[in-house]
């Protein structure tokens, strides 16, 4: 039995409905709506994690559920699911018998319902033009604690269902024709660690939706429902052309790529660890169906499994997207609706992408990482040009404890690195793929939270051989400057990002434990909430990228550039590269004797 997104292969495009200058004016007022609910979240949250780590998302969306717009700034984890989010409070609020008014403003945050996990709250408000629904504008941000039975939103692998993920809102309003359900925030502040801060975030994300649907409903006033209407429905077809035209210059044919994701490795039960992800896509004319068939059975007790709708789709449609149309090339496409109706997305019921009610699922993100690498991997075979290597999979820790009686915690997205791709190295020390969040930067939390980064750095030695390298991970040093606790999700501590074309695989991340009486403990890539003492540390060696193409074919002076940038040492480089540096300097003789001697090693 399979369960797919919904998706309409083959559909034909309609024709022009609305006059292309008046679409184009329309369009871009759409997408500034969106760009200014995203600007407005982030400069009234109270929380880092959103305020500068912009781990939120904004869009407006029609009344047929379909995404118009979204906030450029937000990651396409947060943004891409709000449409499911929206079409999973229709279906509760119908089920029972509930219906939209003016004023109502909509909490949810249900994995089985659309939400991408229970952390990443969304704020739906409905808009209405003359009394008549005519959209709605939504934000999702990541909170810092939403109830679960360890402090924190991260980090926490250890959870056996839904239920011990935290609070669950399913199209809750949280105001109704404009009044505040009271109790609904009394509930709020007496189940969460973070009261403060994280109904400060809520508010914030109310008030940035209420702009956008306020900002549609002006658009609407000035050019009509109906105008308006026609100028999405135009987007939309603009964007499935683009789509259907890279889909169709493909050829036809069955593409495959396996990745496993460490799961828990410390655990015995092997059902819990070494897990494939499997990925085949079937091109077919101009529309292409994701199958993900061979991928491992859902892991019941622990969070590692991913909603079909909210992560997996995400996961597969950003991929596709950036290979097939990469703006590079492309240009600014805008994110709508139409990009993923030629696309359609095939998981068994009961797999790590389409688990069953009540599976857990709130550590669902080192796993669809994973999933794009393995999308990008498959179109490695048929558009080698357009891909990149093995991307390094970040993941993040969660720092919590106690000062007097108060809770603090801050999650922290640890950087991975981009692998090599045709003409370009991997990007350094970034989130990759659907995460897309920014840094935090270090002066932010330490003024906030009893904590102090001695070290964070570019791994050195570490860069993945390739005619374009591999990113380089970091190096985090974190201390404890009081008592507290550590949650950690992460990945890539047995699998590593593949190299591609001859360009070396990426090295491995770790993590250490170092004690504050100098014991050093090596801890698995999940682990769940464990007490750390004031000067305990805890340091982090994230994943490089794979590296992509035959070393020996990298340009000398790129190599040199490396040695003298301290990313290689000399001898790395004459062993990788076949390229001899003395002195600080590129001796071209001995060089050009070693490269006619040897040849390039790595995964072809």
């Amino acid at each position: 039995m399979t369960d797919t997104t919904t998706a309409t292969p083959g559909t034909a495009v309609p024709n022009r409905r609305i006059d292309p200058v008046t679409a184009n004016v329309i369009q871009g007022a759409l997408e500034n709506i969106a760009i200014e609910m995203g600007y407005k979240l982030m400069r009234m949250s109270y929380s880092s994690i959103i305020r500068e780590s912009e781990d939120f998302g904004a869009a407006l969306v029609d009344l047929d559920n379909r995404q118009m717009a979204e906030a450029r700034q937000s990651t396409p984890l947060q943004s891409g699911p709000i449409p499911g989010y929206v079409k999973g409070i229709r279906r509760q609020l119908g089920e029972r018998g509930e219906t939209l008014r003016p004023g109502d403003v909509i909490m949810h945050n249900d994995p089985y319902a659309g939400a991408s996990h229970g952390p990443d709250v969304a704020f739906i408000v409905p808009a209405f033009h003359d009394g008549a629904l005519v959209g709605f504008a939504a934000t999702t941000a990541h909170h810092l604690d939403i109830g679960a039975h360890t402090p924190g939103s991260g980090g926490i692998v250890d959870a056996i269902d839904c239920y011990a993920e935290g609070l669950r809102f399913q199209a809750i309003k949280v105001y109704e024709e404009g009044r505040r359900n009271i109790q609904v925030w009394h509930m709020l502040r007496t189940n969460l660690r973070l009261p403060d801060l994280v109904l400060g975030d809520m508010e914030a994300q109310i008030a940035a939706a209420r702009i956008g649907a306020q900002r549609y409903v002006e658009l609407i006033t000035r050019y009509g429902a109906a105008t308006v209407a026609a100028a999405a429905e135009d987007l939309y077809d603009s964007s499935e052309r683009r789509m259907r035209a890279a889909i169709l210059a493909l050829p036809d044919g069955d593409y495959s790529a396996t990745k496993h994701i460490d799961g828990f490795l410390d655990d015995p039960d092997p059902a819990r660890r070494d897990l494939p992800i499997v990925v085949t896509l079937k091109v077919r004319g101009d529309a292409l169906t994701v199958d993900l068939t061979g991928t491992a059975p859902q892991v019941s007790d622990r969070p590692i499994n991913m909603p079909l709708e909210g992560t997996v789709d995400c996961a597969v449609w950003l991929a596709l997207r950036s290979v097939l149309l990469d703006s590079a090339v492309h240009g600014h496409i805008p994110q709508n609706h139409g990009l993923t109706r030629p696309i359609t997305i095939v998981a068994p019921k009961g797999c790590l992408a389409n688990p069953i009610f009540p599976a857990p699922v709130i550590a669902r993100f080192c796993p669809g990482i994973e999933l794009s690498n393995a999308v990008v991997e498959a179109l490695s075979q048929v558009v080698p040009r357009q891909v990149c290597a093995g991307c390094a999979n970040g993941g993040g820790i969660v720092f919590t404890g106690e000062q007097t009686a108060d809770f603090w915690v801050h999650v922290e997205l640890l950087e991975g690195s981009y692998g090599g791709r045709f003409g370009r190295d991997g990007m350094d020390a970034v989130d990759v793929l659907y995460a897309n969040t920014r840094n935090n930067p270090i002066e932010d939390y330490e003024s906030h939270v009893p904590l102090r980064v001695n070290r964070y750095e570019l791994r050195e030695q570490a860069a993945a051989a390739g005619q374009w390298r591999g990113g380089i991970g970091t190096v985090r040093e974190t201390e404890f400057l009081a008592e507290g606790a550590a949650s950690v999700e992460t990945e890539g501590h047995k699998y590593a990002p593949v190299g591609l074309f001859g360009g070396k695989d990426g090295a491995l991340s770790d993590l250490m434990h170092i004690a504050h009486d100098g014991t050093v403990k090596e801890l698995p890539s999940k682990l769940p909430y464990f007490r750390v003492h004031k000067g305990d540390k805890l340091i982090a060696h994230r994943a490089c990228g794979g590296g992509y193409g035959d070393p020996f074919e990298r340009d000398p002076a790129a190599v040199l550039a490396d040695v003298l940038d301290g990313y290689l040492a000399p001898e790395t480089a004459e062993r990788e590269y076949g390229v001899a540096i003395i002195g600080g300097a590129l001796d071209r003789a001995r060089t050009a004797t070693l490269r006619g001697g040897r040849h390039g090693g790595g995964r072809a």
